[in-house]
């Protein structure tokens, strides 16, 4: 029951919350050539977006395992126990038969990283309900007290501490209509968390989201 929660919790937010739609008063962008001084150094231009997948610059990179394994220790403060068990089915070079790491988004590294953030993240939410004090909370911070039903918790207060997720996570803030979903789709959660007796699972579920969300692999 458990494992179905999380699952269909993780993909009401994965639908409702990750995609970001472009709105309709967007225009095509466009560039004006810069004149260079005649004396200046010679330069590569910047690939035709349409002959690069629709990027200006180079299109994102998955992380490597290494880069990995830093950012999960960064964001929660402990490590994926299977990380170093997996590194070759990940994509880390074992320099017999491979000698680079893959970097290619592929279905065998976001199953393995699905189990390995409900792993961490789990645990932490779990840590995290026996701190009393907000501020050494790894994933809710910003909510006062020390509760297990987070049912109570007003938009205002779970707003707040999406927001400091996301920027904990990805290093950039949720945009207004971001915040909205992800603060529906929290409550959502946090109602199935009450239910089930498992109070780790409402900000469990959202530190799982946020760390297989693109934003959190992708550089």
């Amino acid at each position: 029951m458990n494992s179905r929660f999380l699952l269909s919790a993780l993909a009401v937010v994965a639908i409702s919350a990750c995609t970001k739609a472009p709105t309709g008063s967007e225009q095509p962008g466009s560039l004006t050539p810069v004149e260079l001084p005649t004396d200046h150094p010679n330069i590569n231009p910047l690939p035709d977006p349409e002959m690069n997948g629709g990027h200006a610059g180079r299109a994102p990179r998955r992380i490597s395992v290494a880069q990995l394994k830093t950012s999960i220790i960064t964001v929660t403060g402990r490590q994926w126990s299977q990380i170093d068990n997996l590194a070759s089915s990940l994509g880390q070079a074992d320099y017999a038969i491979t000698v680079s790491d893959a970097t290619e988004p592929n279905l065998v590294f976001a199953k393995f990283l699905e189990d390995g953030a409900r792993e961490v993240c789990l645990n932490a939410a779990r840590d995290d309900l026996a701190k009393m004090t907000p501020d050494t909370r790894v994933l809710w911070p910003d909510v006062p007290g020390a509760p297990r039903d987070f049912t109570t918790l007003d938009d205002t207060t779970i707003g707040n501490n999406l927001k400091t997720m996301s920027i904990r996570f990805w290093g950039s803030p949720f945009d207004d209509a971001e915040i909205t979903a992800w603060t529906e789709t929290f409550k959502k959660v946090a109602a199935r968390a009450k239910t089930a007796n498992r109070p780790e699972q409402a900000w469990g579920s959202i530190c799982v989201a946020m760390m297989t969300d693109p934003r959190f692999i992708t550089y």
